[in-house]
């Protein structure tokens, strides 16, 4: 008779579009799972009825009150903080370090002292393509990108006596929907529907997922990784053009054409966008000049890595069409929608 553990999961940001599709997998298991996480539920959405919800703001509770929930779990997953579509005021680096670094820091310091033997932190796959392309400096123009490689080297630090296997997922563009929640793709709309009469992009390209194979990635992981481990995530590799053309019929407008600019153009374009964020007294996390490199690239990974975790083939085209026309609807304002928070 073969005997099934079960992981007793600790979870930041668990109602959330990637944490809430990891519960359901843990749970769907056999596991266990409790989540601190903001308020209030999207209308609708499908958060497992079996997981135990704290709602309240993790950066307020004490270490104290924290590490009484963590009380007898094993694994802890970080699905929270905030990425580079987040706007603060500078230096922006802080925000990232509030948000990001330091949380990671003091949640796995408590973590490994409740006992905690395996933990998963959600990062940024700009971080895979900073150590893969080191001639690209990205970690000197990008404060996001240098703020992540900070998570990871922070991360990785609490599996260097063997007593906790940490894993870090590097992940790329996600794709799938939370009923009630807003999805970040409304930037993209934004965009689009500001070009006319055709869609200006760089003929680059990138490397995406869905919201089910983040969650198979997380389970992967925490079953899985050993020692301090990064995990670059990616499974379908596609140009612009070709996810353009998805969107495009998303939007009901699969005849639009799509004129593709060369890097010059778009460094000119990210000059002006430097000077609106200026006058908007925003620093970006990822510096708009500097982006061209890596949108006029193919930002591709090899899916073998996250293969190794349990991530299985999905439909792509589906999250990409479905997320576009829901975030076509929040950009109208048709229906109501709760807003993506990382605290």
């Amino acid at each position: 008779m073969k005997v099934v553990y079960q992981m007793h999961v600790f979870m930041i940001g668990g109602t959330g579009l990637l944490g809430s599709e990891a519960a359901r997998q843990f749970i769907d298991r056999g596991d266990t799972v409790k989540t601190l996480a903001l308020p209030p539920l999207p209308a609708g959405a499908p958060i497992p009825p079996e997981m135990e919800i704290v709602f309240a703001n993790y950066l307020e509770k004490s270490d104290e009150e924290i590490a009484e929930m963590m009380k007898g779990c094993d694994t802890f997953v970080f699905a929270a903080g905030v990425d580079e579509r987040v706007e603060f005021p500078a230096p922006v680096y802080e925000a990232y370090r509030k948000y990001n670094i330091e949380p990671v820091r003091r949640l796995l310091t408590i973590a490994k002292a409740a006992g905690v033997k395996h933990a998963v932190i959600l990062g940024s796959y700009f971080s895979y393509f900073a150590k893969e392309f080191p001639d690209m400096a990205l970690t000197k123009k990008h404060p996001y990108i240098r703020s992540r490689i900070e998570q990871e080297e922070v991360a990785l630090s609490f599996a260097e006596d063997g007593t906790m296997d940490v894993a870090v997922l590097e992940l790329p563009y996600i794709f799938g929907t939370q009923p009630g929640r807003k999805p970040v793709w409304v930037i993209l709309i934004e965009q689009l529907n500001g070009m006319k009469p055709c869609t200006m992009y760089p003929k680059g390209g990138t490397t995406m997922v869905t919201v089910r194979q983040v969650g198979q990635v997380i389970l992967g992981a925490a079953d899985k990784a050993k020692g301090g481990v990064c995990i670059p995530v990616g499974y379908y590799n596609m140009t612009w053009n070709d996810f353009l053309r998805i969107v495009h019929a998303a939007m009901d407008k699969p005849k639009r054409h799509i004129f593709n600019i060369h890097k010059p153009s778009f460094q000119l374009f990210g000059l002006h966008m430097r000077k609106q964020y200026k006058d908007k007294g925003i620093e970006s996390g990822i510096d708009p000049v500097g982006l061209a490199d890596i949108m006029c690239m193919n930002t591709f990974i090899d899916p073998k890595f996250c293969k190794e975790y349990g991530v299985t083939d999905d439909d792509i085209k589906s999250a990409i069409f479905d997320s576009v026309k829901l975030s076509v609807d929040a950009f109208r304002g048709s229906q109501n929608l709760i807003g993506m928070r990382g605290e």
